[in-house]
C-alpha cells in the first residue's frame, strides 16, 4: 500500500542541521510493528505518522526504533514542516491529537511553534545514579536532576560546563540501573544533560540526549525535552527569563536551535512553547 512521505530536517533553517524525522502522510493506520520496522530502516531517532482526528486538526502517532511514544518534539515540527509544505496547511492555529493530549501549534512562515502540555515534576533523582549514566561524576552535576514532563518524561540533569558535556559516554549498566531505580513508567527516557551555555554566542543553553539501541547512540535535538527542561530551570530558579535560546547537536554536526518561553509563573507554569523551522530534504512514497 502506498504512502507519501517527506524527510525534514527539524530545529534548523537548511537541510543537514538539527534532527531528521521522515513524516508518513495517512500512516497512523499502520501497525506499531511496521512503524517501529520503518524507523529502524531509516535509521533516525523518530518518525511520524499522521491521520484524521475527531478532536483536532490532525492525528499524529510517534514511533522510536523501539516502541511508540506518546509526544515528542522535533517530530511535532517536522510534521506541521511537510504539512505546510504540501499545501495542507497555512499561517495560522492548529491543533494536533497526540498521545499526550492536544498540542496547539501556531505556523507564521517557516517558523512553528507548539504549546507543549503543563509540566509534570516528578522525583528528583541521585546525583550519582544519574551521573553513571553518563559516565561523569556527581560532581559534575550542579543541581538536583529531577524527573519532568511536557509529554514525554526525562530526568533534567544540569552540568557544569560545557567541557563536562562533551565528556559524557553513555553507559548501557548503569542506564539499566538508573531505569530501575527511578520507576516503570515506559515512557521514561534518557537522562538529559544541560549546560547554562550557549553552543554559540545566540545560545542560551546547550543539550545532549545519549541513547540506547536500537537508538542511534545520540539524538541531534530534543523538542520535548527542551520544553521539560525549560520547565524545571525556570521553575528552579536557575535561569532569570523565561525566554531563551536552547541549543542541540552542534558537536554531532548537526547544530540546532529553538526560541524557548516558559507561560506562568515559576510555581504554576501552564505550558512551554517551543518554536523552531524545518527543512525538507526528501520526498517520495513509501510501498508497505
Amino acid at each position: 500500500m502506498p504512502f507519501e512521505f517527506d524527510w525534514i530536517d527539524a530545529f534548523a533553517d537548511r537541510a543537514f542541521g538539527g534532527n531528521g524525522c521522515a513524516v508518513v502522510h495517512g500512516g497512523a493506520v499502520l501497525s506499531a510493528e511496521t512503524c517501529m520496522a520503518f524507523v529502524r530502516e531509516t535509521s533516525l531517532v523518530e518518525c511520524t505518522f499522521t491521520g484524521p482526528s475527531q478532536v483536532a486538526d490532525v492525528r499524529v502517532r510517534y514511533f522510536l526504533a523501539s516502541r511508540e511514544i506518546p509526544f515528542a518534539g522535533h517530530p511535532t515540527v517536522a510534521t506541521v514542516a511537510a504539512m505546510r509544505a504540501r499545501g495542507q496547511v497555512g499561517d495560522g492555529a492548529l491543533t494536533l491529537e497526540t498521545g499526550a493530549g492536544i498540542v496547539p501549534v501556531d505556523v507564521a512562515g517557516d517558523r512553528i511553534t507548539m504549546t507543549q502540555i503543563a509540566p509534570q515534576f516528578g522525583p528528583q533523582v541521585d546525583p550519582a545514579l544519574v551521573a553513571a549514566v553518563g559516565g561523569i561524576d556527581a560532581g559534575d552535576i550542579v543541581h538536583p536532576p529531577r524527573v519532568v514532563s511536557t509529554g514525554l518524561p526525562f530526568c533534567i540533569t544540569v552540568l557544569r560546563d560545557r567541557a563536562t558535556l562533551d565528556r559524557l559516554r553513555l553507559d548501557a549498566d548503569a542506564l539499566a540501573s538508573y531505569a530501575a531505580a527511578v520507576g516503570s513508567d515506559t515512557d521514561l527516557m534518557e537522562p538529559f544533560w544541560v549546560t547554562l551555555e550557549g553552543a554559540t554566542e545566540a545560545g542560551d543553553t546547550f543539550s545532549r540526549l545519549l541513547m540506547a539501541p536500537p537508538s542511534p547512540p545520540e539524538d541531534p535535538f530534543t523538542g520535548s525535552a527542551t520544553g521539560a527542561m525549560a520547565a524545571y530551570l525556570w521553575s528552579e530558579g536557575l535561569i532569570d527569563s523565561p525566554e531563551f535560546v536552547a541549543e542541540q547537536g552542534h558537536g554531532l554536526g548537526r547544530p540546532g536551535q529553538a526560541q524557548v518561553a516558559v507561560q506562568g509563573p515559576r510555581d504554576a507554569i501552564t505550558g512551554v512553547r517551543v518554536s523552531g523551522q524545518g527543512a525538507r530534504v526528501m520526498s517520495g512514497t513509501l510501498h508497505l
